[in-house]
């Protein structure tokens, strides 16, 4: 039977249109799940208010800048950064031959879908814990602090991973996402297209930046001389790992497409 070859560093034209095109369109509805209650968009705001009351909130609320930047973002976190960690010394997933592809070309799709759908409950876990003081399981009484909130989102994440995936790839990039993605916002926190409410800014990534040096110098060029001011939400990082999943999910069975020719 014939192996499948490797796949390329760089996704085909196929794969990442529709990766570009599931960022753009799916990720804000996502995303909005839980925006409202973290940020406010400050630079061409989109708002689908909702017909049942001017008091509820909207049914969308987003930035005509978010969807060219989650169409990026989902070709570089499902496609990109999953093949540059394969070059890590770390467990390979088996190479499928031609008969084993097809048979899970289904299976790749159903992932696929579970991988959006997760990722949108766990989205909407975030505003719900972002949104209440105390949680009552039975007898228990959770206080969301910000530690509680990441400890439960850190447990939705480990869910979505064993269920989608399993791959130590997949939970490489999906952790590396959860820091980084946080910080990939400071620019545009800083330049003013966003900002965090301030019952949801509890990060300030750069407040431990010591005065002096080239380090300030190049983050106060960057960012500002009040860079250490910027604030994020903590818990939009358990929210990357998991949109990293739902990214990865959807790259294999976008791929798996390509295979078809």
């Amino acid at each position: 039977m014939k192996t499948l070859p490797k796949q390329p560093l760089l996704p085909p034209q196929n794969t990442a249109l529709r990766l570009g095109a599931t960022g753009f369109v799916v990720g804000p509805l996502v995303d909005s799940l839980h925006n409202q209650c973290l940020l406010k968009y400050d630079v061409a705001p989109i708002t689908l208010p909702s017909s049942l009351s001017s008091s509820v909130d909207p049914l969308l609320a987003s930035s005509w800048v978010v969807p060219p930047l989650l169409a990026f973002a989902y070709i570089v976190l499902g496609y990109i950064l999953p093949r540059i960690i394969e070059f890590l010394p770390i467990p390979k997933e088996d190479r499928l031959d031609e008969d084993d592809f097809n048979e899970n070309k289904g299976k790749l799709r159903n992932k696929a879908l579970l991988a959006v759908s997760s990722t949108a409950a766990i989205i909407k876990l975030s505003e719900v814990l972002q949104t209440h003081a105390t949680i009552q399981l039975g007898a228990i009484v959770l206080n969301m602090d910000a530690g509680m909130k990441l400890q439960l989102m850190a447990l939705a994440d480990a869910c979505q991973w064993v269920i989608l995936d399993r791959t130590p790839a997949a939970l490489i990039a999906a952790t590396v996402t959860a820091f980084g993605g946080p910080l990939s916002e400071l620019p545009f926190v800083s330049a003013g297209f966003w900002e965090y409410i301030p019952q949801a800014a509890d990060y300030t990534p750069l407040a431990m930046i010591q005065p002096g040096g080239a380090v300030e110098g190049l983050l106060s060029s960057a960012f500002g001389e009040n860079y250490r001011d910027l604030t994020l939400s903590s818990i939009t990082g358990p929210c990357y790992f998991a949109v990293t999943l739902d990214a990865m999910a959807l790259a294999r069975y976008f791929y798996s497409m390509e295979e078809e020719k």
